[in-house]
This record gives C-alpha cells, structure tokens and sequence, in this order.
C-alpha cells in the first residue's frame, strides 16, 4: 500500500486564498479557485489561513511584499500547529508554497526531494524577474537567493539537487540559465509519458521523502481551463495522475501543493472533475 494511502485518514489541508503574488492578468481569481478547490475536501480536515484581500506595498522589486511576508509569518504558524503529518497545501498563487516546503526541508533533511510540476520553473530573482510577481521566484527563493524579507531559515533552505522540475516548458533566458548550470533535472512533456524517468529522477537525488508541488498550468489549456498563466504544449491529467501515482507509491509523502486555480465564468465542468481525480491520485479526500 503506498504512503499516501496511509496517511489519507489523518491528513490536513491548509488552504492558502492568496493572490498578492500573481503577476497575472485576473489574479483575485485564484481566491474563489482555493475555496472551490478546498471545497473538495472533507471540511473537518480544512484550516482556512487569513490572508488580506488587498494589495500591498511594492519592495526590493516584488509586488505587495508586506503581504506576503505577513501571510507567510501566518503560514508557519499554521504549520507549527498541524503536526507531523504530511499536508495538503491548498492556493491560491505559488508563494504559498514558501512555508510548507521550508517546512518539509526541517523535518526530512537531505532526504527530501521537491517535484515542482509546473509550466514555469518559478527560479526568477528579483533582478531577473520581468514582471515582480513572487510565483515566479519562490523556488530560488526556497534555494536561499530572493528577497530579504521572505527568505527561509538557514535550515529551512533547499540545494539544487534536491530538486526535480517536471513538465516545466517556460523559461526565461536567466532561470535557462540557472538550470543549465547547476544540472537541474527537468523532465519535459514527452518524457512524462513513462512516469518510471520521474521516479528515476527523483531516485537519483537519493531522497526517502518527496514534495510534490503541482501548478496547475503544467496541464495543457485544452484539457483544463482554469489558468492563470496558461502555456500550450503541456501535460494531458492522464500523464499528470499516473506521475503522482507513481511517486506516491514509490516514495514516502513529506507533502503536496497544488496552486494557481483561477476558475473564471463559465469554467468547464470538466475542470472539477480534473480537480477530484488529481485529488485521488494522492489520495487526498
């Protein structure tokens, strides 16, 4: 039985409403798409984290700051009371995920890989951002180099090989870069049709326990709608489900997110049914 079925039964989820580090066109979206999706969840196992509906101050190069330095400050709080178990980060925009990796990286060490399945690769700098959206930082952010003001812990930090990019098809020239020279893996599209590279990936950074970060614009915009930031070319659920099946199987379940669900009017039905079936690939309701 994998591990993600044996911690079904106790796993929480928090869910993060925040849009503040969108760059996108309709960001305050991404609020209704952490309700609906959380909507999802059993409501016994749901803590709803406070986050302001306004924007805030632009600083060191990065939209609304305050906010999300505050939002975060309230995310770890959150976390410090959840326990051990392995949660179920729910948002809202990417920077969510900035405490609950932190997190995981204090609990499992070296032992814990990330596998950020999303179009983008989220390793801008403030200086090499085009837009000054956190969501497209908060993974170079979790490797030590972001704003002063959201930076993890020393303890709190990753290092590059413990990451795995998947189904990532959206570079800027300066996070290309980044990857190249540090020999980040990064499985595209076409790779995820066998989902044993993945595994092998991840295998290779020798972690026991992986996080699985899913931006929902790693799908094609053909077979789900609901984007922010859509990008052509990209998973069919059918590759991304059989992906998460396979790691939750293969590797024990430090955590999960899933981000950047931004239903407009008129969203498809079938975007709700792609949303439960991601669900129950890692068994999370």
């Amino acid at each position: 039985m994998s591990t993600a079925h044996h911690a079904k039964a106790s796993r929480a989820a928090l869910v993060i409403p925040q849009w503040q580090g969108s760059a996108a066109r309709h960001p305050q979206r991404l609020v209704e798409g952490a309700h609906r999706l959380s909507a999802m969840l059993p409501a016994t196992r749901r803590t709803v984290v406070d986050i302001g509906l306004g924007p805030g101050r632009d600083q060191e190069g990065v939209r609304s700051l305050d906010v999300l330095s505050s939002a975060r400050d309230a995310v770890r709080a959150a976390l410090g009371r959840s326990g051990d178990d392995a949660l179920l980060t729910v948002g809202g925009d990417c920077g969510v995920e900035l405490a609950p990796v932190a997190h995981a990286a204090v609990r499992h060490g070296d032992g814990l890989a990330v596998v950020w399945f999303d179009a983008h690769a989220d390793l801008n700098t403030p200086r090499t951002s085009p837009s000054g959206g956190f969501h497209g930082m908060v993974l170079r952010t979790l490797l030590g180099e972001g704003p002063t003001a959201l930076l993890p812990r020393p303890e709190e930090q990753l290092s590059t090989r413990q990451i795995v990019l998947a189904g990532t098809r959206a570079l800027d020239p300066a996070e290309l870069s980044f990857t190249e020279s540090e020999g980040i893996p990064a499985l595209s599209v076409q790779a995820l049709r066998e989902p044993a590279q993945l595994v092998s990936a991840v295998a290779g950074t020798g972690a026991t326990h992986v996080y699985i970060h899913v931006d929902l614009d790693v799908l094609d915009p053909e077979h789900f709608t609901s984007l922010s930031c859509p990008e052509p070319g990209g998973l069919h659920p059918d590759q991304l489900c059989a992906a998460l099946r396979m790691l939750t199987e293969r590797f024990h379940l430090a955590g999960i997110g899933i981000t950047e669900h931004a239903p407009a009017a008129g969203s498809a039905d079938s975007d709700s049914h792609i949303l439960g079936r991601i669900l129950d690939s890692m068994a999370c309701r």
